[in-house]
């Protein structure tokens, strides 16, 4: 047994006159390491202030106080350094963006949410993003999940059946600099064939099976995360491809919204 203690949190004054913060956490007994984590620096002095650094003091306690948390216990440096710099206020409504580091998923219209910030952060470390790889996300709902891959791969290509909510996404963005990231309105059953193949596939909405042509456009090797059943009770599920194998591991019991279009005619 290993207790696991608060983490601490520390600031450390750099040459470009921004202070960083970082996240040292440490696990005490058989097992002992530290993880230090840099989060996006404190606002520059002439930096305007106001309702972003607010929310950069939220998003902070989102990783220290959830994903960091011995409930969640994500300690993937590179994931959390990710999840500590993208604005996930930008990607939910503006009615509710005082809730966007909240411990839930919300509404972002048309009966779609954006994942819990635990969900987002457990899914891409199974994914295990590497920096060379181009990856698809099927579901790209406000484009949080895509935001937070992008600060990860090389490429990242993500289909949202919602037109209205695959334009936002692509909008916001692109306001945010995120130019590795292509969006696309469409179904994402069918995957982006002229894209692939792809070195990892992650998928935020539930079919009853795993697609077929998600399964020939993975690179041998690949690696999928998928949530697989009816709404009621589905589990994400990890999948490596080997050669034209697949082999499966069942992670977590989970609850997304379904999987529409061709997946909902395969289902029938």
């Amino acid at each position: 047994m290993y207790e696991i203690q608060p983490p601490v949190i520390f600031r450390v004054a750099c040459a470009d006159k921004r202070v960083y913060h970082g996240i040292v956490k440490k696990m005490a007994g058989p097992i002992s390491r530290v993880l230090t984590i840099f989060s996006r620096p404190e606002r520059h002095p002439n930096e305007p202030a106001g309702e972003e650094g607010s929310f950069s003091a939220e998003r902070e306690r989102m990783v220290r106080d959830q994903l960091m948390s011995p409930a969640y216990h994500v300690t993937d440096p590179r994931v959390l350094a990710a999840m500590s710099e993208v604005p996930r206020h930008r990607f939910v409504p503006a009615d509710i963006r005082h809730r966007a580091y909240e411990d839930c998923a919300l509404p972002i219209g048309h009966g779609q949410t954006i994942s819990q910030p635990f969900i987002v952060a457990f899914m891409t470390v199974q994914l295990d993003p590497q920096p060379t790889d181009r990856v698809l996300e099927i579901g790209a709902g406000s484009g949080y999940q895509a935001a937070v891959l992008a600060k990860l791969v090389k490429e990242v290509y993500t289909i949202e059946i919602v037109g209205d909510l695959a334009q936002r996404a692509g909008s916001e963005l692109r306001q945010l600099g995120y130019t590795n990231v292509q969006v696309r309105s469409g179904d994402g059953y069918q995957g982006w064939p002229e894209a692939a193949p792809f070195d990892a596939i992650i998928v935020a909405c539930a079919p009853q099976q795993v697609p077929q042509p998600l399964v020939e456009q993975l690179k041998p090797g690949g690696r999928m995360i998928i949530p697989i059943g009816p709404e009621w009770d589905q589990t994400l599920v990890l999948l490596h491809k080997e050669g034209e194998r697949l082999v499966e591991r069942a992670t977590l019991p989970v609850r997304f919204v379904p999987m529409t279009g061709r997946a909902l005619e395969r289902s029938g």
